[in-house]
């Protein structure tokens, strides 16, 4: 059995909460599966709350406050907890973000920007105030801070499996000064040899479709039914519907199959680099 992990509750809002929902647990002699009980969520969802990893819906936060009497401390909690978890992420977002953190799989289409995971903080800092011109530079700051921190998932040697496709408009027109932009591409070269990142480039010729359009992401996971993403600069949308998931994913395999294969988007992107270094950028 594998050891029982302690919490630090001085890490985070999240984490003190998932300490006091373990300690009131405990001390009520209930376990995992007695507390949810009666709830619509399992057990690895309560315990991935009490470490801190995931936020409290409020339907559960009173089912517990039921169970454990605890006169709504855990709902009242609730709204704390979301707030230190969507920390400089757009509300929308948030969820996403806390998503990837467990996703065993995450798979990208993009087709208007470098995804936030793979972004360098110049590229990051150009396309905020591209989007949000009257951001402060402490915004600005916090939320390349924010974005960072989600792209620390890949000093996992392991998980998640990361897969992007990019259109080779990302690559040939750059958001950034050329200095910049070799830096950012060799940011990705170096998370693609590494074997953290398999990325495929779609040709300007590739075949189009009108979903084509959005920019996708798929997450899995082990014990959670999988989601797709899209957004816009101003709103995101999941959807969790399981019909429609998987026809996203066909799509999202037929642009896949009509893209360079790793070998040759990595070349692609690596002289690309080179080029931008020497002011010798292709069309």
């Amino acid at each position: 059995m594998a050891a029982r992990k302690d919490i630090d509750g001085s890490a985070s809002v999240p984490q003190f909460y998932g300490k006091e929902l373990r300690f009131k647990r405990e001390e009520a002699g209930l376990t995992l599966e007695g507390l949810v009980e009666g709830s619509f969520y399992g057990v690895s969802y309560l315990s991935e709350i009490e470490r801190g990893k995931r936020r409290m819906p409020l339907d559960l936060a009173q089912h517990v406050d039921r169970v454990l009497r605890t006169d709504g401390f855990f709902a009242r909690g609730c709204e704390d907890v979301r707030k230190a978890k969507q920390g400089a992420h757009a509300a929308y977002f948030a969820p996403i973000a806390e998503a990837e953190q467990r996703a065993l799989t995450i798979d990208e289409w993009c087709n208007a920007l470098i995804p936030g995971l793979l972004q360098t903080p110049a590229y990051t800092r150009a396309v905020i105030r591209s989007t949000h011109p009257l951001s402060t530079p402490e915004e600005i700051d916090t939320k390349i801070a924010s974005r960072l921190k989600r792209a620390k998932l890949f000093e996992d040697p392991k998980k998640p499996e990361y897969w992007v496709v990019l259109h080779e408009s990302l690559v040939r027109n750059p958001v950034i000064p050329a200095a910049e932009m070799a830096e950012q591409l060799g940011h990705i070269a170096e998370l693609v040899r590494r074997g953290r990142v398999v990325l495929q480039i779609l040709p300007w010729n590739g075949p189009t479709r009108p979903f084509a359009a959005l920019p996708l992401k798929f997450l899995e996971f082990e014990d959670e039914a999988p989601l797709v993403y899209t957004e816009g600069p101003y709103h995101g949308q999941t959807v969790d519907d399981p019909a429609l998931v998987k026809q996203y994913r066909k799509a999202y395999d037929r642009l896949r199959a009509a893209a360079l294969p790793p070998e040759a988007s990595l070349a692609l992107i690596e002289q690309a680099a080179e080029d931008y270094r020497h002011g010798q950028q292709r069309p």
